[in-house]
């Protein structure tokens, strides 16, 4: 079998027609005879190609509004026909077939239309595409004859080869094309059964779940050096490397719990600026400039940034670059960088410099976890709940600038792992404990620390992602300084919990609704 294969006769059928015309003219450089499906001949006669169309060559007009114009033998015999077989060879002979070298296809939009909140379940029943799929199976699967293009992002290599190759495809390239061919038909099966599943079940979640996900980088290692890792789907996308080492494992996961945390200040005016280590906050700060709002979050917690995560709701200053310069950094995270900035973060090699595309990141995908023998599958966690709008329990009320630091506590609290408690004023976070194991214990950590670093909680706010079983929180809550909580509720203890916070008069909301993070 000849390793190279003489491009002679290509079939175009595509949905995107992005840079098809330049490949199209490539092919007729080289000789190549054109067939093409009707929206596809239209594109390319305007470009002034010669094409013919896929009725003039099958014999056969497009039946039933199109969906039938492809699916003919002459099509399919001449992808699937083995050129080293004489049996395929007196068959194709008998029954007029010539070999169809390349297919270049891609796919009826399924996944942008049902993407629409209006979309009906006929419209997208509709863009299923049938003979797309087909014909790229076929071509796939006689990859040692057939070349197969279902990625516009592949036309340049393509015509590359073409050009050194003199009209020929290696069999390299065509396995390479093939793999990446069935890899787009399963995502496309996927979407289309998990949106019919969905659809049959009328919410988010059907019978079954499929995924498949190209991969978009290897990484060193994952979390530990003896775990072997590699990173699948569109993070590159939606959060672009702008300097530094390759991402490690731990920096993609530490990257996806800042940027969630950050989108949840999305709507905030002023700058914020917050730290993470390990998943969770570790100082959070607001102010009318990025330095100043770095300085907050820093004096949270003056330890832990070292190897930390950096990440502001606004475009990288250089104040903020230089002040977070003093200390190392693995990650800073921006919605973008001024060209200062940038320029100045780019002097120490190690750190990595990222910036998060918010256009690009869809908060309503589901959230995976991973456990023995599957999938746990749920919606995000999108709820933010407004202090004024929570239920007030206690015989005091909060202030309205309690009310505001409750706002801002409970915003990062939500993202600290359970059980988590956020003492805070409305600018800042003054000491966070979580990762505990009882409701008690986050309380303990965040005052202890805090009178070790000599942070004062007096006259600080609590939120907690959890209720509270017992009156001993609020009155640890009190004791440290904390003048208002906002808790979820629901506890059997409330009455006994309530009754603490009004002896101690503290202010006390329950919201409703609780933010566990395992």
């Amino acid at each position: 079998m000849d390793d190279e294969v003489k491009i002679t006769r290509a079939l175009l059928g595509v949905w995107d027609k992005q840079g098809l015309p330049e490949l199209a003219a490539v092919l007729r450089r080289h000789g190549v005879e054109l067939i093409s499906t009707g929206g596809t001949q239209s594109a390319l006669e305007k470009a002034g190609l010669a094409v013919t169309g896929v009725g003039d060559f099958t014999g056969s007009p497009e039946l039933l509004d199109g969906r039938v114009k492809t699916l003919h033998p002459r099509i399919h015999g001449g992808i699937l026909a083995r050129r080293d077989l004489p049996e395929h060879q007196r068959q194709m002979s008998e029954h007029g077939l010539v070999p169809i070298d390349l297919v270049v296809v891609n796919f009826y939009p399924f996944e942008r239309v049902t993407s629409e909140p209006d979309c009906k379940l006929e419209l997208a029943v509709e863009n299923i595409d049938i003979g797309g799929p087909a014909m790229v199976r076929a071509a796939a699967k006689n990859y040692a004859h057939v070349a197969v293009v279902v990625d516009p992002a592949d036309y340049p290599a393509l015509t590359q080869e073409l050009d050194s190759r003199g009209g020929r495809l290696s069999m390299a390239t065509r396995w390479r094309l093939a793999c990446k061919a069935f890899e787009w038909v399963a995502q496309y099966d996927c979407a289309i059964a998990n949106y019919l599943s969905a659809q049959r079940e009328q919410g988010p979640m059907g019978e079954s779940f499929s995924l498949t996900l190209r991969r978009a980088q290897a990484l060193r290692y994952g979390e530990n050096p003896h775990q072997q890792a590699a990173l699948y789907g569109d993070f590159n996308r939606q959060v672009e490397q702008l300097h530094g080492r390759e991402l490690s494992f731990n920096n993609v996961v530490d990257i996806n719990w800042a940027v969630n945390l950050i989108l949840d200040f999305a709507d905030e005016p002023n700058a914020v600026v917050a730290i993470l280590k390990h998943n969770t906050p570790c100082g959070v700060g607001l102010a009318a400039d990025l330095k100043s709002a770095w300085d907050k979050a820093f004096k949270t917690d003056p330890d832990s940034p070292f190897g930390g995560i950096i990440i502001s709701n606004r475009a990288w200053d250089l104040p903020l670059a230089q002040a977070v310069d003093e200390i190392f950094t693995e990650v800073l995270i921006g919605p973008d960088f001024a060209p200062q900035a940038l320029e100045f973060l780019r002097k120490k090699k190690n750190r990595r410099v990222m910036r998060f595309h918010r256009e690009l990141i869809d908060p309503h995908q589901l959230d995976l976890k991973r456990v023995l023998g599957g999938l746990l599958i749920q919606t995000p966690d999108l709820a933010i709940e407004e202090p004024r709008q929570a239920k007030l329990v206690t015989r005091r009320a909060p202030t309205e600038a309690e009310l505001r630091a409750l706002a801002f506590g409970l915003r990062v609290c939500k993202h600290t792992k359970s059980n988590a408690v956020v003492f805070a004023h409305e600018d800042r976070t003054m000491a966070v404990g979580g990762g505990a194991t009882s409701r008690i214990d986050p309380l303990w950590a965040a005052q202890e620390k805090a009178a070790r670093l000599g942070i004062s909680l007096k006259g600080t706010v609590l939120a907690s992602e959890a209720f509270f079983p017992f009156p001993d929180g609020p009155e640890l809550a009190a004791r440290a300084g904390a003048t208002a909580i906002i808790q979820p509720g629901g506890s059997n203890r409330d009455d006994e919990v309530i009754a603490a916070a009004d002896r101690l008069g503290l202010a006390m909301l329950f919201t409703g609704v609780r933010h566990f993070r395992h």
